[in-house]
C-alpha cells in the first residue's frame, strides 16, 4: 500500500467506525417509533371521542369505562418516543397525557344546595349478579342500616329470602320486578313507598315515591340498563336515554329524586353524562369525594376497575361518606351513601 493510499484508509476508517454504530441502532428506533405511533393512535382516538362528546362505536364506549388506564399506554408511547429520539411523538405523547389527565378530574358540579336539612337518608346500592350475593347482601343490610336499598339482579330467589329475612319491622316497604336471573330487581325500604310506574327496559327497573315523616316526598328509581355490548349499543344508550328523561322530568316538575343502581356507564360515557346534564341531576360519589372509586369488577383489587353503580340526586341534596363494600359473590361492590335533603318544612 503506498503513501496516497494509507492517507486514504486513516480518512476513512474513523469514518466508518462513527457510522456503523447508528446504522445498528436505526432498526431500533425504527420499531420503537411504530409502536409508540401505535400506542398514541390508539389512546388519541378514544380521547377524541371524549372530547367530541360522543360514545362512538365498539370498542370505544368499552375502553371509554377503563379512561383512566389509558394513561399506562399513553405513558409507554411517551417513553418508547423518547427511545426512538421522534421529536414529533414526544409532543404527541406530552397532549395525549395531558388530555387523559384533564379528563380524569371528577364531573359535574359538586356546590351545596340551597336550604336547610329537612331529611337524612342513607342509600344502599348493590348489583347481586343473579342473586348470588344475596346473604353478603343482607349481612351489609344488618351492619350499614340503609333507609332506602336497591338490588339489580335480584332473582325470584333473592327476593323472597330479602322478604324472608329482613325483618318486616325494619323494612315493612317494597316494590320490585320479580323475574329470574338478571331481569329480577327489587327495591326495599324503611320509608313507605307509594306505587310508581317504573321505567320500561330489558331488565327490571322498578320505581315508587318514598313519603317522608316531614311531608316531602322523593321519587325513587333503581336503574339498570344493558351493558354496551357490541351488538347491543343501541340497546344501551335507548335504555340510558330513558333514566335521562325520566330525570328530565323531575327536573321540569322541580321534584326531589333519587335514582340508584347500575347504570353499566361511567362518567366517560357521552350518553351518562347526558343523564347528568339534561336530567340537573349529580353523582352523589363524585359530591362525597369519591368520584373515581371502582364499583366493578370487584374481583380487581382497588384502584382497578371502574365505577358504573351510581346513586344520582337532584341538586336540593347533598352527599357524603359515599362507600363501596365488598360483599362477595357478585362481581359489583355495593354502594352506601349518606344523603341529605335540604328545603324548607313543609
Amino acid at each position: 500500500m503506498d503513501s496516497a493510499d494509507s492517507a486514504t484508509a486513516a480518512r476513512t476508517a474513523p469514518h466508518e467506525e462513527r457510522h456503523e454504530p447508528r446504522a445498528k441502532r436505526r432498526p431500533v428506533h425504527r420499531f420503537s417509533a411504530w409502536l409508540a405511533a401505535l400506542l398514541l393512535a390508539g389512546v388519541s382516538t378514544v380521547i377524541g371521542f371524549r372530547t367530541a362528546d360522543s360514545d362512538g362505536v365498539t370498542p370505544v364506549p368499552q375502553i371509554l369505562a377503563f379512561l383512566p388506564w389509558l394513561i399506562v399506554p399513553a405513558v409507554a408511547g411517551l417513553l418508547l418516543a423518547a427511545l426512538a429520539r421522534w421529536r414529533v411523538g414526544l409532543v404527541w405523547g406530552v397532549v395525549v397525557l395531558g388530555g387523559v389527565a384533564w379528563f380524569m378530574e371528577p364531573y359535574g358540579k359538586t356546590d351545596d344546595p340551597e336550604g336547610h336539612a329537612v331529611a337524612e337518608i342513607r342509600v344502599m346500592a348493590s348489583n347481586v349478579e343473579f342473586g348470588q350475593a344475596t346473604q353478603g347482601l343482607l349481612k351489609a343490610v344488618r351492619k350499614e342500616k340503609p333507609d332506602l336499598l336497591f338490588v339489580p339482579e335480584c332473582d325470584y330467589s333473592c327476593s323472597d329470602t330479602l322478604r324472608d329475612e329482613l325483618p318486616r319491622s325494619d323494612y315493612p316497604y317494597r316494590t320490585a320486578s320479580e323475574a329470574g336471573g338478571a331481569e329480577g330487581s327489587v327495591i326495599v325500604s324503611k320509608l313507605p313507598l307509594k306505587k310508581a310506574s317504573g321505567l320500561a327496559g330489558t331488565l327490571g327497573m322498578p320505581g315508587a315515591v318514598a313519603e317522608l315523616k316531614n311531608g316531602h316526598q322523593v321519587r325513587v328509581q333503581l336503574a339498570h340498563p344493558m351493558p354496551p355490548l357490541p351488538r347491543q349499543l343501541s340497546t344501551w344508550r335507548t335504555e340510558l336515554a330513558g333514566i335521562r328523561d325520566y330525570a328530565a322530568e323531575g327536573k321540569r316538575a322541580n321534584r326531589s329524586t333519587i335514582i340508584a343502581g347500575d347504570f353499566n356507564a361511567t362518567q366517560d360515557h357521552a350518553a351518562f353524562r347526558d343523564i347528568l346534564d339534561t336530567g340537573g341531576v349529580r353523582d352523589a360519589a363524585s359530591l362525597a369525594g369519591s368520584a373515581r372509586t371502582p364499583s366493578w369488577p370487584a374481583d380487581l383489587m382497588s384502584p382497578l376497575g371502574t365505577q358504573i353503580d351510581h346513586v344520582l340526586l337532584t341538586p336540593d341534596f347533598s352527599a357524603r361518606d359515599a362507600r363501596f363494600l365488598e360483599i362477595g359473590h357478585t362481581d359489583h361492590r355495593a354502594l352506601v351513601v349518606d344523603v341529605t335533603l335540604h328545603g324548607t318544612d313543609r
